[in-house]
């Protein structure tokens, strides 16, 4: 096995790294910068690769970008991406805070090709081992990687996103039957548009709401059903006042709140980011369905209060069984593919609890500049980007506090080089 080394080592080319990378550049030394390393599983950047439909758009500010809310002068800001790509008159013209999809995941790209960091693609993490725990003197991270290769550092910045969440009932149906949002676009393209296909959709958020309006787009001769739990389609909450929730500053108004406040702050945002849909989106859904009832075609069903319970194959249908909340009464709905918008699981991923396994940690802390606490003197540091909701907010894994927060942890990184090895709980 062929091993290298780098002082700091981030897995995941993703907003939070590119983020990091950019912070790097600007504020670390340049030895740093020169040893330090991303790593990506996929063959390219690309920014909600399952969900990158023409027309879907961002739900924040171009302001959110990877760097101005940290240094608005950064040529590696998004304003500055349209400059030099000749598209900046014309995104002025459109009057618009919220770019398309794809125009942010091109941007994305862009800062990937012109940042100084380094970047390694087609490089899957498949294990994260710590160095010199035997001897009880933490000095970094062995990563290996599917093709037999291992890096070792340092510093390990964890910024791969999060678990995509497959409920449990449907794990047993065929895979190519089941669709969750992270592969929707990739592979909803498949499927023969001229055929009248059987299409659920499970969810009732926006992910699920644009999977469905690209169904009924895609495939003219397609029936849809919308099962959800809730009773029915909501919007998000976005008042200025919610919003002012999602800055920067209010971070440490949460890390240093009591858990039962954070728990509540938590309950009370949930619908700022999930469990709704995008204004726009509610009211093409809805007029559509209107237009279908008046030409007597509807081909789409929404059942609110319901719950998918079991699911089994019949032959070559889909059969889900599902149960009324109102009422208790059971009934069974076939299909030829289901497509979930179910989200992410919302506790820490595999690779990350795996990885406290073998530290011997029973719970997964961070502090406040998101590096991991592990017990002990250690000069090694473990960085965990967008998996923090529960200590630093529910912006966590959203695009508003990247740049602010890959500052924090390029600071950090600097400040622990600085100081030399620490006799700390954050490793």
């Amino acid at each position: 096995m062929s091993e290298r080394h780098v002082e700091l080592l981030a897995i995941g080319a993703g907003p939070a790294n590119l983020a990091l990378a950019v912070a790097l550049s600007e504020v670390a030394p340049p030895w740093l910068v020169e040893n330090s390393l991303i790593v990506e599983q996929a063959e390219d950047v690309t920014w909600q690769r399952g969900m990158l439909m023409p027309w879907a758009r961002s739900q924040v500010s171009f302001l959110k970008d990877l760097v101005t809310r940290r240094n608005p002068t950064s040529r590696f800001s998004f304003l500055n991406f349209l400059h030099a790509v000749g598209r900046l008159d014309d995104f002025i013209n459109t009057g618009s805070f919220t770019p398309h999809r794809m125009e942010i995941s091109a941007y994305l790209r862009w800062v990937a090709e012109n940042v100084p960091v380094p970047i390694e693609f087609n490089k899957r993490a498949v294990g994260i081992q710590p160095i010199g725990l035997e001897s009880g003197d933490l000095t970094g991270w062995r990563v290996t990687f599917s093709d037999g290769s291992a890096i070792a550092c340092r510093n390990l910045v964890i910024g791969g996103g999060r678990d995509a969440r497959v409920p449990e009932v449907f794990q047993s149906l065929p895979a190519e039957r089941v669709i969750h949002s992270t592969e929707f676009s990739e592979r909803i393209g498949k499927l023969d548009r001229s055929e009248a296909h059987r299409i659920a959709v499970v969810g009732a958020a926006q992910s699920a709401g644009e999977m469905l309006w690209a169904s009924y787009q895609d495939f003219p001769h397609a029936q849809l059903t919308l099962l959800m739990r809730s009773i029915g389609l909501v919007g998000y909450e976005g008042s200025k006042f919610t919003n002012e929730l999602f800055y920067p500053s209010f971070i440490d108004e949460f890390h240093s709140s009591h858990p039962v406040a954070r728990h509540q702050m938590l309950e009370e945002m949930y619908r700022t980011n999930y469990g709704g849909l995008a204004p726009d989106l509610l009211n093409t859904l809805y007029h559509q369905m209107y237009q279908d009832r008046l030409t007597g075609t509807e081909r789409i069903q929404m059942v609110g209060m319901t719950d998918v319970v079991a699911t089994h194959m019949d032959g070559d249908d889909v059969v889900l069984t599902l149960t009324d909340r109102k009422t208790g009464n059971s009934d069974s709905l076939r299909c030829d593919m289901v497509l979930l918008g179910t989200g992410f699981v919302r506790s820490m991923p595999a690779h990350i609890r795996d990885l406290a396994t073998s530290l011997g940690l029973a719970d997964i802390e961070v502090d406040r500049h998101y590096r991991m606490l592990i017990p002990g003197q250690t000069g090694a540091g473990c960085y965990l980007q967008g998996v923090n909701e529960a200590t630093h907010g529910i912006a966590d894994s959203l695009l508003s506090v990247l740049a602010s927060r890959a500052g924090e942890i390029t600071a950090d990184i600097i400040q622990q080089y600085e100081a030399g090895s620490v006799s700390s709980r954050a490793a």
